[in-house]
């Protein structure tokens, strides 16, 4: 016999798509309609219940981009349906299938209440099952006319911003029926869909793949395409057999778990998230009534605050499915932020109020982290997850690696600490699975573990802009349990997976340092305003809460925990993986700079309050180490010592360091020499102590180079490494001034256009500091192009170190093999550090994450990217002007670059306070010890909380010393729970510590 496979396959395709789908209503008849424009933003249901609504007929057009529509369905079910399964169905007018990123409506009855969510995959309402006949329906939706942003791929589009959107209709309203749901033809479909999809995934030499393919021969023999609903059951008989055959013994396991990954910002505001997540939550909480196997894991306690403020009655359906163990809370963080540039604080911020959150919601305690979508992750993110009790995180993005493949799907992460959390990156490659058999296989092939493990996880639902699982992929998977040829398909919360997993490969490999992805590098970069707004709420968060803190033990100040707490989530919301690294649209960008405004201004509020004296300006300073620096007041420049978290007289009488002498082309403090050439460009940086030049012979320092950058895809997120090949050096200035002649402060300002744009930079030196400061304004108005700010150090550095959360990587300065050479852009916080045996400079910043460093012989590049400018998804991304500093410190080693790094970022502040200035809260006597966070425990008691960790990766030992009766202290996590064994009492000589490499303590610290 010939082979007739194609045309056996052909056959099927036709019938399912044009035959079998078509037919699973049975009977339909119109809703009626009527519509009422909403003239701005949403409005509640109560205001739409009220409105006056217009006729509306099906094929016209509505919805301008952003815009509501809510319209009202009515319609009778007629009385022969009486014992059928009848559903109201809607089709808005979708183009395309992806749910989350077009139109979408959540339905309401008319009493108000939210029934359930319409999107492009998931169009029915459940009516009655089974109906009565008679029944009056009536129905309102709540519809968003939301624009997909990438319709046209990455091309600049004006939908991403309300205000240069356009009013003209996106939608035609295409369908709105009352129908029957034949159960059977339904069913059969199913049926088909599950075993076509695995025979093409089987071997053509597998026996089960033709076995399959005849079984469907013979149910297509039956099927009468003239009468499908009348010869489905029949149909459906032929295929029994084939479905219930077991698969083999042998085959992997997929531990799957519904999921919704609904980005909190993206190409759509934040208004629109909270939307997403009630239409996405009714329709599993709807799920979970109907499948009682069916369990959704969902992140994000950000969304359930959301929901709990908005929809009052979905959070309540939620509140139940978590009891009955159908809906997990996951991950435990605010929001699955950004893994790299958010702080050390606000990272373990991110673990405390999420944690806090299901705990006080739901008496959920979770076990791991959940963060699919981040592009790469800090190598202190094991011990902030065993800090919050974690046991397991899991990742998705690797799998998006351009040029290496990650060589384990399950393994342990281990942390520049040596802490290691067990980690699991599902071979399915995606977090948006939907049980179709090519995902499942592909699963299977790409599993790295196998002969060593033999489960893997499966995160299924569609996602990114919401919808989650449907009772499709509930049918398919309950298919799919056991069937030969197939893995095996089991729902169940994630942490049975974990434990599972650990249990049958507890010395799985281990991966140690950062997970680097090798893609989505310009988000180190792009949106430089909302990554400056972040750097400096952050640090203003620090502020507030120590002075706060301070003044409340020794004044008896009001502690604002409850200000903090909404000045804190606010900043942690603006940390989500698609704002803070600048890949959102314009409003989501817009929105946050106003964000950042409204904390900053509080923030100052808070601090000025907290420090209010009237005695005597003092001069306070929030860095963990203490300063003897050059401070300004108004028009005067004043040099002031001040201790590590405390505050001293600005009037002090200090032996003044040697004056700044300036020139037309100098600065020289003494300590350090500046020489410029005629273009304003650093020629020569002597440290005299050492008479070490740190520049190469030639070299020329803060030299300004702009580059091409577009890259191959994905504007916003990516640089590529072909952006290198083709640059200009900005060398001509326009002008070149002496604006401060010393002798407390020296600096030369220098002008230089370029294209469309302005650079305005005041090289600054001040008296006793080696820190050179280049205070930088961009007017940027270029397009498709990176601007980087370089440095040539006169070093040999195989490796540079940079800053993370609390503590430093180590990155080649080569590239030697393609995992090196793919970190041709890299993130830093504070600063970056390159050195040779005896010598080291500093590359500092206040704002700045993307750097690239480079060596050529025996000369060591750092480069900070400054701005960019990509189109797409924001047509205007960093068009404006930018504010923002970066330094060069000489002759440095790492415990300088640390202190430094903070006393950049945290300027010191006057302020009139009390006569006599209160002593720090904390002391510690080991410069490798620093201070990241102190403030007054959560809980109120009036405890003081201080976080430190070990900075320069060795072994440190440590005095921590109190401003105030000391009665005990105690170890605590990050929730500022106890930890076992950990308890001491304080010694007449302060509390010591003992901290291994990179170490995080919590202190819990009682007043006697």
């Amino acid at each position: 016999m010939h082979d007739d496979r194609r045309l056996v396959e052909g056959r099927l395709h036709r019938a399912l798509t044009q035959r079998i789908r078509p037919a699973q209503y049975a009977a339909s008849i119109p809703l009626e309609v009527e519509v009422w424009q909403v003239p701005d933003e949403p409005v509640p249901v109560a205001t739409a219940l009220a409105a006056e609504y217009q006729p509306f007929e099906i094929g016209q057009p509505w919805g301008p981009p952003w815009s509501t529509s809510w319209f009202r369905l009515r319609a009778t079910v007629p009385a022969e349906w009486a014992g059928r399964r009848v559903e109201a169905v809607v089709d808005l007018g979708f183009v395309g299938d992806w749910p989350g990123n077009q139109a979408e409506a959540l339905v309401y009855d008319m009493a108000g209440s939210p029934v359930k969510g319409i999107a492009p995959r998931n169009q029915y309402v459940p009516v009655a099952n089974p109906c009565q006949g008679g029944e009056q329906v009536a129905l309102l939706l709540e519809a968003a006319a939301n624009p997909d942003i990438l319709a046209g791929g990455f091309v600049p589009t004006p939908l991403g911003d309300k205000a240069t959107a356009g009013r003209a209709p996106l939608y035609r309203f295409a369908r709105a029926e009352l129908a029957v749901l034949d159960e059977d033809v339904w069913h059969l479909g199913l049926d088909i869909e599950v075993l076509s999809e695995l025979m093409t995934e089987l071997d053509l030499a597998d026996p089960r793949r033709h076995e399959i393919l005849r079984t469907l021969e013979r149910a297509l023999d039956v099927l009468d395409v003239h009468d499908i609903s009348g010869t489905a059951t029949a149909a459906r008989a032929e295929l029994t057999e084939a479905l219930s055959r077991p698969a083999h013994a042998s085959a992997h396991t997929l531990h799957a778990v519904g999921h919704a990954h609904i980005d909190s910002a993206w190409l759509w505001p934040v208004r629109e998230t909270i939307r997403k997540t009630a239409r996405t939550f009714l329709n599993v909480t709807a799920l979970a009534s109907e499948y009682p196997e069916f369990v959704f894991a969902c992140s994000q306690a950000q969304q359930y605050a959301w929901i709990k403020q908005h929809y009052p009655a979905v959070f309540q359906r939620i509140v139940t499915a978590v009891k009955a163990g159908q809906w997990v809370p996951v991950g435990g963080m605010w929001v699955e932020s950004d893994a790299n540039l958010p702080g050390g604080e606000a990272l373990a911020r991110q673990l405390i109020h999420g944690m806090r959150l299901f705990q006080d919601e739901f008496g959920v305690t979770c076990q791991g982290v959940w963060l699919p979508d981040s592009f790469g992750y800090t190598a202190a993110f094991p011990q902030l997850a065993r800090l919050a009790g974690m046991r397991w995180l899991l990742t998705q993005k690797l799998s998006w690696n351009q040029t290496n493949k990650l060589p384990h799907h399950t393994f342990w992460w281990e942390g520049i600490d040596g802490t290691r959390v067990f980690t699991h990156f599902p071979p399915v490659d995606t977090y948006n699975a939907t049980f179709a058999a090519e995902e499942l296989a592909h699963a299977v092939r790409n599993y790295a573990e196998k002969g060593r493990g033999t489960r893997s996880l499966v995160p299924f639902g569609h996602g990114d802009g919401g919808g989650g699982p449907t009772r499709e992929m509930l049918e398919k998977a309950r298919r799919l349990r056991d069937l030969e040829g197939s893995p095996k398909v089991v729902i169940e919360p994630p942490d049975e997976f974990f434990r599972a997993a650990e249990a049958e490969y507890p010395d799985a490999p281990v991966w140690s340092g950062e997970l680097y992805l090798e893609l989505h590098r310009a988000t180190y970069t792009t949106q430089s305003r909302t990554k400056a707004g972040n750097r400096r709420c952050e640090h203003l968060l620090r502020e507030a809460e120590l002075w706060a803190a301070t003044a409340s033990v020794h004044t008896g100040f009001d502690y604002p925990y409850d200000e903090l707490d909404r000045l804190w989530k606010i900043v942690l919301l603006q940390q989500f993986h698609d704002i803070l690294p600048g890949s959102s649209i314009a409003w989501v960008h817009k929105e946050a700079e106003a964000n950042y405004a409204e904390v900053t201004a509080a923030l100052e509020k808070i601090i000025a309050e907290a420090c209010r004296g009237t005695a005597q300006p003092l001069v306070f300073n929030s860095a963990p180490h203490p300063r003897i620096e050059v401070i300004r007041t108004g028009e005067t420049a004043v040099y002031a010592a001040v201790p590590a978290l405390g505050s001293a007289p600005l009037d002090q009488i200090l032996v003044l360091p040697d004056p700044v002498r300036v020139t037309d082309r100098t600065l020289d403090n003494g300590l350090v020499r500046v020489e410029l050439d005629d273009n304003g460009l650093i020629t020569s940086v002597v440290d005299h102590a050492t008479g070490r030049e740190a520049l190469p012979d030639g070299g020329r320092a803060n030299l300004l180079q702009l580059h091409t950058d577009l890259p191959n895809q994905w504007d916003a997120w990516d640089i590529d490494e072909h952006y290198r090949r083709r640059h200009v050096d900005l060398t001509a200035a326009d002008s070149i001034t002496p604006v401060e002649r010393g002798p407390l402060l020296g600096a030369i300002k220098i002008e230089r256009s370029f294209g469309d744009s302005r650079v305005s930079q005041t090289i600054r030196l001040n008296a006793g500091s080696r820190r050179i400061d280049f205070m930088t304004e961009i007017d940027w108005h270029e397009s498709e192009k990176i601007l980087k700010a370089a440095f040539p150090i006169d070093v040999h550095a195989d490796r540079s170190a940079a800053e993370i959360q609390f503590g430093h990587v180590l990155r080649p300065t080569h590239a030697n093999t393609s995992w090196d050479a793919a970190k041709f852009e890299i993130y830093a916080h504070r600063w970056i550090h390159v050195a040779e045996p005896g010598y080291g400079v500093a590359v500092l910043n206040d704002s700045t994450y993307g750097h690239d460093v480079t060596r050529n012989g025996s000369t060591t590049t750092v480069r900070l990217s400054l701005v960019r400018a990509p189109h797409c998804p924001d047509p205007h991304a960093d068009q404006g002007m930018h504010r923002l500093t970066y330094s060069l410190l000489p002759n440095a080693s790492v415990v300088d670059a640390v202190a430094e790094g903070y006393a950049l970022n945290l300027p010191l502040r006057v302020a009139p306070g009390p006569a006599t200035p209160p002593p720090a809260l904390v002391t510690v006597d080991n410069t490798a010890v620093v201070v990241e966070a102190v403030k007054l425990a959560d809980d109120r008691s009036g405890d003081v909380i201080v976080r430190l960790y070990e900075s320069l990766g060795g072994r440190a030992v440590a005095t921590l010393q109190t401003g105030f009766p000391l009665a005990a202290v105690e170890v605590v996590d990050l929730l500022e729970r106890p930890t076992t064994g950990s308890a001491t009492d304080a010694g007449p000589d302060g509390v010591a510590i003992r901290l291994r490499p990179f170490q995080i303590l919590t202190l819990r610290l009682s007043r006697a």
